[in-house]
C-alpha cells in the first residue's frame, strides 16, 4: 500500500511508513522482529528434537527442513526490500553463489537479476516472491502437521496416551506467553536490536560495507560460505549445513545444534585471524562425522535402504522393519 518495489523509491517509502504513515513504525517492527521470533521458535524446535530420544520419522523430517529452507528464502528475499546497504550487498553475495555452479551458473544468476546485477527487475521480483513464499509455508506447516497426525508424535512420558487439556494445552501456553512477552519487549523498546545500523543507508553500488553481515538467523550459514576459499566450496558446504540439519531433526545428539551455535557467533565476526580459521575447522567436523565416524550403525544395502524408503510413509511398518533388521530405532 505505501512501499514503493522500486530502487528509487523503496528507502524513501520505508522512511514514510516509518515516520508518517500512522502506527506504521509498529508495523514495520512487528514485521521485522516478527520473522526472528519465528526463527527462535524453528531453533527451539530443532533443539527440542536434538535433546530428546523422540524418532520424528523421516518423511517428518524432509518436510520440516524444506519448511525451514523456504523460510530462509523467504526472509532473505525480504531482506532486499528496504534498500539499504546490508540488504543490497547481502543479496548481492548471496546471489552471485549461483554463478559458481558450473556451466549454467552465470544464466541462473543473470536469470535471478533480470539482467547484470542487483537491479531493479531483482527487487520487484524478490517483493512479488516475498509476498508469494508465505502461501507455500502454510502449505508446508499444514503437510508437516498431517505427516506428524498420520505417523503419531511421541514423548518421552511412558504413557500411551495424553490428554492435550490440560498437559499439553499450559505447556504450549507457557511457550507462547513467554515469546510474546519477549516480542513485546524487543518492538517497544530494543525494536533494532536484531538489526544492522548500515541498513539505515541509502543502498550504494560504489561503496562496500567494511563488515557484512546478515540477519542474526543466516549467521551459521553465512559463517560456513565465507570461510571457504572456492566459491563453489562454499556453495557445497552450505548444502553440507542444510543435511547436517536433517541430522539434528532426526538424531537426538546435541552436537550439531552446538555447532550451529558456535557458527553463528563466527558468523557475526570480522573475516580475520583466529575466526576465519576457526570456522573452517568448525565447518569440518560435522562432514567427518557423517561421512566417517559413523560407523557403529549398520550400513544398509541396495536392497535394504529400497525397504526401508517404502516403508518410511507409514510409522508402524517402519517400526517393525527397524525391529526385524536390528537397525537402531528410537521411539
Amino acid at each position: 500500500m505505501h512501499y514503493t518495489p522500486h530502487i528509487n523509491f523503496a528507502f524513501a517509502s520505508i522512511e514514510h511508513i516509518m515516520r508518517d504513515v500512522n502506527n506504521g513504525w509498529l508495523i514495520r517492527y512487528i514485521h521485522s522482529n516478527g520473522a526472528s521470533i519465528f526463527f527462535i521458535t524453528v531453533y527451539m524446535h530443532l533443539l527440542r528434537n536434538s535433546s530428546t530420544d523422540d524418532y520424528p520419522g523421516y518423511i517428518i523430517s524432509i518436510i520440516g527442513v524444506v519448511l525451514f529452507i523456504v523460510m530462509m528464502a523467504t526472509a532473505f528475499m525480504g531482506y532486499l526490500l528496504p534498500w539499504g546497504q546490508m540488504s543490497f550487498w547481502g543479496a548481492t553475495v548471496i546471489t552471485n553463489l549461483f554463478s559458481a555452479i558450473p556451466g549454467v551458473g552465470p544464466d541462473i544468476s543473470q536469470w535471478l537479476w533480470g539482467g547484470f546485477s542487483v537491479d531493479n527487475p531483482t527487487l520487484n521480483r524478490f517483493f512479488s516472491l516475498h509476498y508469494v513464499l508465505p502461501f507455500l509455508l502454510m502449505a508446508l506447516v499444514i503437510a508437516h502437521l498431517g505427516a506428524i497426525h498420520i505417523s503419531g508424535s511421541e514423548s518421552e512420558v511412558d504413557s500411551d496416551d495424553i490428554d492435550f487439556y490440560p498437559y499439553f494445552y499450559l505447556k504450549d501456553l507457557y511457550s507462547i506467553l513467554f515469546l510474546s512477552f519477549l516480542f513485546v519487549i524487543i518492538v517497544c523498546f530494543y525494536p533494532n536490536v536484531l538489526g544492522h545500523p548500515d541498513n539505515y543507508i541509502l543502498a550504494n553500488n560504489l561503496v562496500t560495507p567494511v563488515h557484512l553481515v546478515p540477519e542474526w538467523y543466516f549467521l551459521p550459514f553465512y559463517a560456513i560460505l565465507r570461510s571457504t576459499p572456492d566459491k563453489f566450496g562454499g556453495l557445497i558446504m552450505m548444502g553440507v549445513g542444510l543435511i547436517m540439519l536433517f541430522d539434528i531433526s532426526t538424531d537426538d545428539d546435541e552436537n550439531g545444534l552446538i555447532l550451529l551455535v558456535i557458527l553463528g557467533w563466527l558468523g557475526a565476526k570480522p573475516v580475520e585471524e583466529p575466526y576465519s580459521e576457526i570456522t573452517q575447522w568448525i565447518s569440518m567436523i560435522p562432514v567427518i562425522d557423517y561421512f566417517f565416524v559413523d560407523e557403529e550403525e549398520e550400513e544398509l544395502d541396495l536392497e535394504e535402504f529400497e525397504t526401508r524408503v517404502l516403508t518410511m510413509f507409514d510409522s508402524e511398518i517402519e517400526e517393525e522393519y527397524f525391529e526385524t533388521t536390528g537397525l537402531p530405532f528410537k521411539r
